[in-house]
């Protein structure tokens, strides 16, 4: 995998966070859950500067940024605060994923960025009543301790 490849796939994984992320907040209330509204919120906003950096630095390379998807799926039953904690979770995973390969395939200032938005999204996972990781985003050594 090329360093564009790693963008491309990174802000494919950014797309998708933001569509689902909008999804779930509007499942969540301010007043019902504060705690995950605001994680919600949180994650909104962290996963849209994300995504501006990332085809930032894709039109900045000279390649074209992959666009989003037209819809995402989301799971049928989102009415319950653990279903919208629960995607949430997955949903910050399959981001950890995606910059870790991120910081596998770049140097320098873009992957000191890379690092860094990686802790981030592992400790945004842990607002969802998420699980420390040793290796976040990185699934084959996730059991080691």
């Amino acid at each position: 995998m090329t360093t564009l490849d790693a963008l491309q796939a990174t802000l494919a994984a950014e797309h998708a966070a933001l569509h689902v992320v909008g999804a779930l907040g509007a499942q969540t209330s301010e007043s019902g859950s504060p705690e995950l509204y605001a994680a919600l919120q949180d994650a909104y906003v962290q996963h849209r500067a994300q995504r501006d950096r990332l085809e930032r630095e894709l039109r900045d390379r000279g390649a074209e940024p992959v666009a989003a998807e037209p819809a995402y799926e989301l799971p049928d039953r989102l009415a319950a605060t653990p279903a919208v904690e629960r995607r949430a979770r997955e949903l910050e995973a399959d981001c950890a994923t995606a910059y870790a390969s991120l910081v596998g395939h770049t140097a320098d200032d873009l992957r000191r960025w890379a690092v860094e938005v990686l802790v981030r999204t592992a400790v945004r996972g842990l607002a969802f009543r998420g699980t420390p990781e040793m290796f976040p985003g990185v699934g084959e050594h996730a059991d080691r301790r």
